[in-house]
């Protein structure tokens, strides 16, 4: 648990009115202001949104003091112990808070549309290095003084080395990781003056990467100053490094210019997704580029098949729903498809202007779906009436499906992936995902076991290859590969990786057995996200 206090300085609209804080799990203890005691109310827990903090404060009060600890499950905490990290000799703690996970250990306003600047002092065990999501810090001292929203505070506790990239970037992992991880990541200042060049400056100071142990639930997490990233991305070829692309793209979209409610989710992700594909045309060439276009279109359309038509809304109704339920390929591949033919119809030298001018307009404000929209309408559509007409905004934003007009990419390389008459050791991961997607389900059991031999797939140290292979292992009865599921399922918790292996498990009753065997040993190493996320597809109950 973490425990101590929480000093809230309060810009107060209503003198009358009392101070509402978010809490989930929380255990409140006193509420002070002049080291006076004040009279506080902690509502009843709501599934979604926890308890409402309710505190009555005097009438010149501008500040409150709150003396709180958290719960051993609070969502927003995992909490390892030694032999879940990679060194095996320290615990390990990290937090995750978006989309609303920052009321679980920080009584505060938990909504993106609040921006607020922090410090912190963090005691921890003194063979641990401490570090959070600040622009400054003295040991373990923090500071914050450009406003974030809540969802980007972000604290990690671990046996953590650091090793220099370039002279404002730089990675912390566990000792055992440390090297692997600065190889792949060695492009990572290379990819800040890339941004820097198309969008204006960097305006965080340092940027710094922290590769987490495995259980991580996300593939990166763009806190700033500070991105957190996931293991499962080191596959010793760059070749997953899109994922820094767009944890990077977030210090701009997102974190710099934010979504004011998570309604308006698009605004951080579809802008994001775009500009990282820009970076890595920039940086990797136009090829790489496409194919990753082709891929990220193909899972679109494959969820737009699953989903029901009020969430294939890239302006989607959350009302009463976790917000965490609006984070599917929606906000991230169709908002960059609408921006993309933006770009395409207005053309790219008259896009980039925009798209400068809107990080610069709304610099560390949070803005509506409807404020982008009427700066885009001023900004662009009305100095190109012409191509503006071109583009059917509406069906956009408040429609499901995609419009006729959206984009279509074409990638050379993937292309003659279908006519290859058999893998190459050239193939980047792309194009072996292209390949595994593209053979049939299920496949026959000779010819799995011939790719296994020639190229070892089972045991492939890429994740989204590996991922990839044993959902295809699963669909068609691979028994070969069924040991490294479980041992798999056991090592990862990256939501996007073990999710889909689980619900391909589920499909059979054998599956099914099996599925509840995993996970029955695996959950307890699981982010309180991922165990949300598996909970719903196994229909676990505690």
């Amino acid at each position: 648990m973490l425990s101590g206090t929480a000093q809230l300085r309060l810009q107060r609209s209503d003198p009358d009115a009392p101070l509402v804080l978010d809490t989930r799990g929380l255990h409140i203890f006193r509420v002070t202001a002049d080291s006076k005691d004040l009279a506080f109310e902690l509502g009843a827990p709501d599934p979604i949104l926890g308890s409402a903090l309710t505190i009555t404060l005097p009438p010149n009060a501008d500040s409150v003091c709150v003396h709180y600890a958290t719960q051993p499950h609070a969502s927003g905490l995992q909490w390892l112990t030694p032999r879940q990290t990679a060194g095996q000799r320290h615990p390990f703690l990290f937090s995750q808070n978006q989309s609303i996970h920052a009321r679980s250990w920080i009584p505060l306003q938990d909504s993106p549309g609040v921006r607020i600047t922090y410090d912190a002092r963090i005691d921890s065990s003194e063979n641990l290095r401490v570090l959070m999501s600040a622009n400054r810090s003295t040991g373990r001292t923090f500071e914050m003084d450009l406003p974030v929203p809540p969802y980007l505070i972000a604290l990690a506790i671990g046996d953590l080395d650091f090793a220099e990239l370039g002279p404002r970037t730089g990675i912390y992992a566990e000792p055992p990781v440390l090297a692997a991880a600065a190889r792949e990541f060695e492009d990572t200042e290379r990819l800040v003056n890339t941004v820097e060049n198309l969008y204006g400056p960097y305006r965080w100071g340092r940027y710094d990467l922290l590769v987490l142990p495995p259980s991580f639930p996300f593939g990166g997490m763009e806190n700033p100053c500070l991105t957190f990233v996931t293991p499962t991305v080191i596959a010793g070829d760059k070749s997953l490094v899109s994922l820094i692309s767009h944890e990077l793209a977030h210090s701009w979209s997102g974190n710099l210019v934010t979504n004011a409610t998570w309604r308006d989710f698009w605004l951080n992700e579809g802008f994001t997704t775009y500009l990282e594909n820009r970076i890595q045309e920039e940086v990797y060439g136009r090829e790489q580029a496409l194919m990753e276009q082709v891929l990220d279109r193909r899972e679109l359309e494959k969820q737009l098949t699953e989903l029901p038509p009020a969430d294939q809304i890239l302006h989607v109704d959350l009302t009463g729903r976790d917000p965490d339920e609006g984070c599917t390929y929606i906000p991230y591949f169709k908002g960059a498809l609408f921006l993309r033919q933006l770009e395409q119809v207005f053309g790219r030298p008259a896009f980039d202007v925009f798209i400068r001018s809107y990080f610069d307009r709304f610099a560390f404000q949070s803005i509506t779906t409807a404020e982008a929209l009427d700066y885009l309408r001023q900004e662009l559509f009305a100095r190109f009436p012409e191509q503006a007409l071109q583009i059917p905004l509406d069906n956009w934003i408040n429609d499901w499906g995609l419009p006729a007009s959206a984009p279509r990419s074409r990638s050379s390389r993937l292309e003659a992936v279908a006519t290859a008459a058999s893998p190459s050791s050239a193939w980047s991961t792309q194009e072996w995902l292209e390949y595994l997607k593209s053979l049939p389900r299920p496949s026959d059991e000779s010819k799995l076991s011939e790719l296994d031999t020639t190229w070892h797939l089972t045991r492939s140290g890429n994740h989204e290859i590996l991922e990839e292979w044993l959902l295809m292992a699963i669909e068609s009865n691979y028994q070969p590969a069924y040991p490294r599921i479980e041992n798999y399922l056991q090592e990862v918790g990256r939501t996007s990786l073990v999710k889909p292996l689980y619900t391909a498990l589920m499909k059979t009753p054998e599956g099914a057995t099996l599925a509840g065997k995993f996970y029955a040993e695996a959950r307890a190493g699981y982010h309180p996200i991922t165990q949300t996320a598996v909970d719903k597809v196994l229909h676990f109950s505690k």
